[in-house]
């Protein structure tokens, strides 16, 4: 399959509209994630086994994890 092919194909699905100066208008800025902080934390060695079976970026999948189960629980909730 040629390039052109893959082109013809993606312009002709529906699901998948081209990107054009338009669209980029309709983005909204969002503010980046606040800086991390370096900690130490003891973990159940069979969760980090796992984590890091996931390949390289898995710190930054369990802070993905710890930031879901946050936001689920309110945030304003653990603050005293």
């Amino acid at each position: 399959m040629t390039d052109e092919d893959v082109t013809a194909i993606a312009d002709a699905d529906a699901d998948n509209p081209r990107w054009t100066d338009q669209d980029w208008r309709k983005a909204e800025i969002v503010r980046a994630p606040p800086p991390k902080k370096a900690i130490h934390m003891n973990v159940d060695r069979d969760v980090l086994d796992w984590f890091k079976k996931q390949g390289r970026g898995y710190q930054t999948r369990m802070n993905a994890v710890l930031r879901s189960y946050y936001e689920a629980h309110g945030r304003e909730q653990g603050r005293r």
